[in-house]
């Protein structure tokens, strides 16, 4: 039986970066751009979950790291992200045939922002869960029982799709049908993955 749901992780499934963002990144204290990098990072964590502000723990890495740039400056990587139109529109092919779309993804409130109110995302949609707004973060398992238990459906029905190895595996402890694919490999690769679960595959297959 084909699944009722199928959730979509965001980085590298519909989205993928449209300018080099960790050169700009790397660039922001005149050494140790990777260590910089990876500081930014770990400190980002928190606010995947919703416990911090994300633009207060980026001036305070800044600070840390004595960096000239503005916090304002240093956010702008995080909005160079583009949708891939062949994937948004197979996904509403699939709302179109009755299956619910829905948008499973790590963000912090700066970037969800970004997607979900500057760049309409939700009307995409069915529902959207961004880990920020659950407390929870793949691949915690908890944050896929949550999600189960949003859309009150069993496990079995639903479908995962993420570019990460780990919450592919998350996702599958908990009884979900989990994929993994990544945008680089293709929207091709995506259709074939639609196929062996047999979901339409083009927008023609519902009209």
């Amino acid at each position: 039986m084909r699944p009722t749901a199928v959730l979509f992780d965001a980085d590298g499934v519909i989205q993928r970066p449209d300018r080099d963002w960790s050169a700009r990144l790397t660039s922001l204290v005149p050494t140790d751009g990777e260590a910089f990098v990876a500081d930014l990072m770990a400190a980002e964590k928190p606010a995947l979950v919703g416990k911090v502000d994300f633009r207060d723990a980026l001036g305070d890495v800044l600070r840390r790291w004595n960096s000239p740039v503005s916090v304002d400056e240093a956010l702008e990587p995080w909005s160079w992200f583009v949708a891939e139109p062949a994937v948004i529109a197979l996904i509403q092919s699939l709302r179109a045939a009755g299956i619910g779309c829905h948008l499973a993804t790590n963000q912090q409130g700066y970037r969800r922002a970004i997607m979900q109110d500057e760049r309409g995302y939700g009307a995409w949609f069915d529902r959207t869960f961004y880990s920020c707004d659950l407390g929870l973060a793949k691949p915690d398992p908890a944050y896929f029982r949550a999600i189960l238990g949003a859309l009150d459906l069993p496990a079995s029905s639903v479908l995962f799709i993420d570019d990460n190895v780990a919450n592919v595996e998350g996702a599958a402890s908990v009884g979900l049908r989990a994929e993994l694919y990544d945008l680089s490999a293709g929207v091709p690769a995506l259709i074939e993955l639609f196929r062996r679960h047999e979901l339409p595959q083009t927008p023609s297959e519902v009209l």
